[in-house]
């Protein structure tokens, strides 16, 4: 049977990190990549911008995230 940790997402609504933007979606929104290439969708950000999200929308294959303010 195959294991539910692989088909789960790596990230969980309301987690926080710092994540690295790759590259722009389709709608001019920041792509980052995190663990086993699960794709973050990061409104306002742009390529190359190191930048502290939240995480505020899971489905199986993309998420969704905010910019926050890193803590201090």
């Amino acid at each position: 049977q195959p294991s539910t940790e692989i088909s789960s997402p790596p990230v969980a609504e309301g987690d926080q990190r710092r994540v690295t933007i790759e590259s722009l979606g389709d709608q001019g929104d920041g792509i980052a990549k995190v663990d086993r290439g699960y794709v973050l969708i990061v409104p306002e950000t742009t390529p190359g911008e190191e930048v502290f999200i939240e995480v505020e929308n899971v489905r199986e294959n993309v998420g969704f995230a905010t910019k926050i303010d890193a803590p201090e």
